[in-house]
């Protein structure tokens, strides 16, 4: 079962979003992500004080089937990194939404990000 939690919004490309406040934001990726990707092995983040752009990638995931690109849900500049997942990348299979990816201040413009309900819509779709 897909776990999607209520408070958070979703890109088409699995991507979660936190708003913190109206300008600040944590990212990382859905369970849906994490469970077509596999056992998570390895992850490359970008920089604090770097800027992503939404719609493009900011770093990728590596997991025993594949790499795939994770692209930014939001457009601004990283604040944060999280440190944790770079040494343990499996607690993104254990728990996706604890494991955020970069924090996000100056947030000019979003991707089209879809509500819990949309999301879980969009993932029943996908499934089959």
């Amino acid at each position: 079962m897909n776990k999607i939690l209520e408070n958070l919004r979703y890109a088409k490309t699995h991507e979660w979003v936190d708003y913190m406040s109206d300008t600040t934001a944590r990212v990382g990726i859905s369970d849906f992500a994490q469970h077509e990707l596999g056992d998570i092995v390895f992850i490359n983040l970008p920089e604090v004080g770097d800027t992503v752009t939404a719609g493009e990638a900011f770093g990728d995931v590596e997991s025993v089937k594949a790499v795939s690109d994770i692209l930014s849900p939001v457009t601004g500049v990283v604040t944060a990194v999280n440190q944790e997942i770079l040494d343990q990348p499996e607690t993104i299979n254990e728990n996706p939404y604890d494991s955020w990816f970069i924090e996000v201040k100056e947030i000019s413009a979003e991707a089209d990000l879809m509500t819990a309900a949309e999301y879980e819509e969009f993932c029943g779709k996908e499934a089959h």
